[in-house]
C-alpha cells in the first residue's frame, strides 16, 4: 500500500535508535522527508547520513533536549527553515520501561514521577506545540505519540501514570484541532526487541545462566504473539497512523504490543 507520505515533512524525536529509527526509516522508505532529532547532536547527525543514503530521501538530524522551551523551539526554526516546516510529528522521545528495578507505590519518589512527565507528557507537548504553526498552515498533520501499555496494567505507577497522561494530553489535542486536518493518536508498544532490552535480556541471561532465547520467551510468556514485537513492526502501525490513511482513525490509543492475555480494552 502506498500511503501517500511522498513530499511529506517528518519530525521523530528520539529517532536515533529503537522503535523512533524504525520509523525514521519506514517513513523514509515511503517517501518523507525525515528529521531525526536527539539529544545529542553527533548521533542525530550520523543516523540522518546512514537514513539519506539508504533510502536517497533527505534527512535532518538535530539536537533537542525535549524538556527545554527553548531548545524544541529551535529545533522547530530549523525544520522551517531547512524544510519549510513538517506536517507530521512522532514523540518518541522517553525513557523506556522495564529497565529499572520498579518500587511498591507507597515508595514511589515525587522526582522520578516529575522528570518522567516532564519529558514524556510535556516533551510531547513541547513539542507539538511548536510544531503545529506549520501543520495549520498546511490545513493537514498527524501526530503520533508513541506511550506504552503500562498505561493499561498495574505494578508501576509512574509508568502507568506518565502513559495514561499521554494518552489524556493526545484526546485533548484531538478535540481541540477536530476539522483542522491534523489528527492525533497514541500507540502503546509493550516490550519491545530495541538495542536496550536486547542488551537486557544478554545481561540477565549470563546472571541467571539460561539462554537468551529463554529469557527472552519467559518475557513474552503473557503475549498472544509468542514473542516480543520489533521495532519495526511498531514502526509499521506508526507510519499508518502518520499518513493520509488513517483519516478514519483520531483521538484514539492502539496496542501495538502483540497482544495480551487476560486483557479486555474497550
Amino acid at each position: 500500500m502506498d500511503l501517500g507520505l511522498d513530499g511529506k515533512v517528518a519530525v521523530v524525536t528520539g529517532g536515533t535508535r529503537g522503535i523512533g529509527l524504525a520509523t525514521a526509516r519506514l517513513l523514509s522508505a515511503e517517501g518523507a522527508a525525515v528529521v531525526l532529532v536527539s539529544r545529542h547532536a553527533e548521533e542525530a547527525a550520523r543516523a540522518a547520513a546512514e537514513l539519506a543514503r539508504s533510502t536517497g530521501r533527505r534527512a535532518l538530524g538535530l539536537a533537542a533536549d525535549t524538556t527545554d522551551d527553548a531548545a524544541v523551539a529551535a529545533m522547530a526554526a530549523a525544520v522551517e527553515r531547512e524544510l519549510g516546516g513538517a506536517q507530521i510529528l512522532v514523540n518518541c522521545a522517553a525513557e523506556p520501561a522495564g529497565q529499572k528495578a520498579v518500587p511498591a507505590p507507597s515508595e514511589a519518589e515525587w522526582a522520578s514521577l516529575a522528570a518522567h512527565m516532564d519529558t514524556k507528557v510535556m516533551g510531547y507537548l513541547r513539542c507539538a506545540r511548536a510544531l503545529l504553526p506549520a501543520m495549520r498552515r498546511a490545513g493537514w498533520g498527524r501526530i503520533v505519540n508513541v506511550s506504552g501499555l503500562g498505561a493499561r496494567r498495574t505494578g508501576d505507577v509512574v509508568g502507568t501514570i506518565r502513559n495514561v497522561a499521554v494518552v489524556a494530553l493526545a484526546k485533548n489535542l484531538a478535540d481541540e484541532l477536530g476539522g483542522t486536518g491534523i489528527a492525533v493518536t497514541t500507540v502503546h508498544p509493550g516490550m519491545t526487541r530495541t538495542e536496550k532490552v536486547e542488551a537486557m535480556i544478554e545481561a540477565r541471561a549470563q546472571a541467571e545462566g539460561r539462554p537468551a532465547a529463554e529469557v527472552a520467551a519467559s518475557l513474552a510468556a503473557n503475549g498472544l504473539l509468542g514473542r516480543l514485537v520489533t521495532p519495526e513492526e511498531v514502526a509499521e502501525v506508526i507510519a499508518f497512523l502518520a499518513s493520509p490513511r488513517s483519516v478514519a482513525v483520531n483521538g484514539v490509543a492502539i496496542d501495538v504490543g502483540g497482544g495480551v492475555r487476560g486483557s479486555i480494552n474497550y
